[in-house]
């Protein structure tokens, strides 16, 4: 692949495949020959990969039962970190809960606790009463009607006896007295459980995370079921004695975050019907145990919907954590990821074990996904769907090992929505000719950008300049549903172009158009290919159609690092493009898969003056370039490199 610089300040050649080599070279350090031959850890919290920080706190929070709010991107191990959580709390203090009948007030059922398993028994034991009970009942009802029955035939008054003994029988179901046992409900089951309850109340309504008392039609006439049997018990009280997990805790109501609240602070909570128009709102039980450690969860957008109180009640008396997205790519954390995928392959049970040319292979999307050098990505979720799917493809092919080419094939079928939206979105755009891929056009850039998490697509970009229509100062009107950053992206241009070419924008109103940017842009990482295409425009000189952009400008005119460059390059290698320009920073994040290595041309650049030297072509571009090189030689130096006091 070819990245070679050719300016008077740069002058070098990154070969990153070397440096990948090397990186293998000293990969694992564990010895095998498939993901068969490594041993899984057998506990949770072993299994979590790279959150070596979350996994202590985790085993703090455990001993101490604290709260715990948990805060990273999907699939960094969130969940499984509460689930661990509930692996470490001690067993010996579950409890089963019973909820009675209270005789004096029926709609106040009456809460009893007992050790774990012990529920179950008493229940059976008082079913056992009302059973014998029963039993007595119906003996004596037949013993009267036998003695009807008899009475009528012994005076000959056989039809009289029958319908003497249905009347009695009716009379007797209908006057009954009520149960002198009544059967207690079994409310919180934990019998036989081997670690402490992980409830996951992601997404629960009020009734099912805080309990509900069912509605009951037949309340009159000695039909009605008694209020105890109706009482539900809520996630709260399912998880009492061990964990309750809530991922996006700040989508939940804030008046079911505030009764939340209170039920961690009581460590109880009462029972009733959520509804205001059942006959379970009469209903209102006793105080039910919930002693839980709860686990929330979420990104940082959760934390503005978050409850005050309620996070202050987490950060008071527990821990937040955030999560990381990536780790550093070293053989010990490789190491890691050769565990991971032993322990997908266990998980699933499904697909064959990995060969280790395979695993490499998964280690070196990690890399990819990352998004920056030298790092691997912890959003396992996602590289574990890639493990199945490669899996998935060597058992189709009866194979017992998965190897390399199934997980170079697995890639593919495994693509996000975003990825294919953005490879039907190059096809449409080359093919209505929307951006072009050669020759060279006045004001139009082939900008990059990213959808999704890593999906790149080509932006075009157009702009014109003409005469100001204000006779004060000229305006610079951008259009293309841009964000708020984006906007200012552009604003900051104006000085650059100042700067740099010595041009007094005043007098013009400079048009810039995102070419069909239907889904908006933010951002700034465009900001280099807005002042190429307005310059461009100014100067009247063509850009290479050849040549893709990315990389965020500083009011300086340096050009800083952006993110997802693997996938814009990738992209432009799709679109036909021939040379990607991208910021010097961002060389050693360019993972590109090994089929576009010979497609493009990857130039790193440092200033908006490489930038120019690379992107125009034809006649004015050297003039352009010695005037601004006079015009930064003009900078007085004082001001280039402010003293220091």
């Amino acid at each position: 692949m070819k990245t070679t610089i050719k300016n008077s300040r740069v002058e070098e050649k990154v070969s990153y495949e070397s440096s990948d080599s090397k990186k293998e070279e000293s990969q694992a350090s564990l010895s095998y020959e498939t993901s068969k031959d490594i041993n899984v850890p057998e506990r949770l919290i072993n299994q979590i990969i790279g959150q070596e920080e979350a996994v202590e706190t985790i085993k703090k929070a455990a001993e101490q039962r604290r709260n715990v709010l948990l805060i990273g991107e999907p699939g960094v191990g969130k969940s499984m970190l509460a689930k661990a959580m509930a692996e470490l709390l001690p067993r010996e203090r579950l409890q089963d809960i019973l909820v009675y009948p209270n005789i004096e007030d029926p709609n106040n059922p009456l809460i009893g606790t007992v050790p774990a398993g012990e529920g179950r028994k008493i229940v059976m034991n008082h079913k056992n009463k009302a059973r014998a009970q029963d039993e007595k009942k119906n003996l004596f009802m037949m013993l009267i009607i036998s003695f009807i029955l008899v009475l009528g035939f012994m005076v000959q008054q056989f039809l009289a006896a029958i319908i003497a003994a249905g009347i009695v029988f009716l009379a007797m179901q209908q006057f009954r007295p009520r149960k002198t046992v009544m059967v207690p409900k079994l409310l919180v089951n934990n019998e036989g459980r081997q670690v402490a309850p992980f409830v996951d109340a992601t997404g629960a309504h009020a009734g099912a995370l805080l309990g509900d008392v069912r509605h009951d039609p037949y309340q009159s006439g000695g039909l009605g079921t008694p209020a105890h049997e109706r009482v539900e018990a809520g996630m709260i009280h399912r998880a009492n004695k061990g964990v309750l997990y809530i991922d996006e805790i700040g989508t939940m109501k804030m008046k079911t975050q505030q009764e939340l609240l209170t039920a961690m602070q009581e460590k109880k909570y009462s029972i009733t019907g959520q509804s205001e128009t059942s006959s379970g709102a009469m209903v209102r039980s006793q105080a039910v145990p919930c002693d839980f450690v709860l686990v929330a969860s979420g990104n940082l957008q959760v934390l503005e919907g978050m409850h005050p109180a309620l996070r202050s009640r987490i950060r008071g008396y527990g821990y937040e954590v955030f999560m990381k997205d990536s780790m550093p790519d070293t053989p010990e954390n490789r190491d890691k990821l050769v565990q991971f995928v032993a322990q997908e392959v266990e998980k699933d049970g499904r697909i064959p074990h990995f060969s280790r040319e395979a695993i490499k292979e998964i280690i070196r999307e990690a890399q990819r996904r990352a998004g920056k050098k030298d790092s691997l990505t912890l959003k396992l979720r996602e590289l574990g769907g890639l493990v199945r799917a490669a899996g998935d493809i060597a058992k189709s092919r009866g194979a017992e090992i998965v190897e390399p080419e199934d997980v170079v094939e697995a890639k593919k079928l495994s693509r996000t929505l975003e990825q294919q939206i953005a490879d039907r979105y190059i096809v449409q755009k080359k093919k209505y000719s929307v951006f072009k891929s050669e020759g060279g056009e006045v004001g139009r850039v082939n900008g990059l950008a990213i959808i999704g998490d890593r999906s790149g697509i080509i932006l075009p970009i157009a702009a014109e300049a003409a005469p100001a229509q204000s006779k004060e100062e000229g305006r610079i009107i951008a259009t293309g549903k841009l964000g708020e950053i984006a906007r200012e992206a552009v604003q900051n241009v104006s000085a650059l172009i100042k700067k740099y070419t010595g041009t007094d924008i005043s007098n013009y109103d400079i048009h810039i158009q995102f070419l069909q940017a239907y889904d908006g842009v933010e951002g700034d990482s465009a900001s280099v290919s807005v002042a190429t295409a307005v310059i461009s425009a100014l100067e009247e000189i063509p850009v290479d159609q050849s040549v893709a952009l990315t990389g965020s400008l500083s009011i300086r005119g340096d050009v800083l690092p952006v993110g997802g460059v693997t996938g814009k390059i990738e992209a432009a290698a799709e679109a036909g493009i021939k040379k990607v320009l991208i910021p010097a920073s961002n060389m050693g994040d360019v993972m590109i898969e090994k089929k576009y290595e010979d497609k493009i041309e990857v130039v790193p650049v440092e200033t908006l003056g490489d930038v120019l030297e690379h992107a125009l072509i034809g006649k004015g571009k050297e003039s352009l370039l010695e005037r601004m090189q006079k015009i930064s030689d003009m900078v007085p130096s004082i001001i280039k490199k402010p003293a220091m006091h």
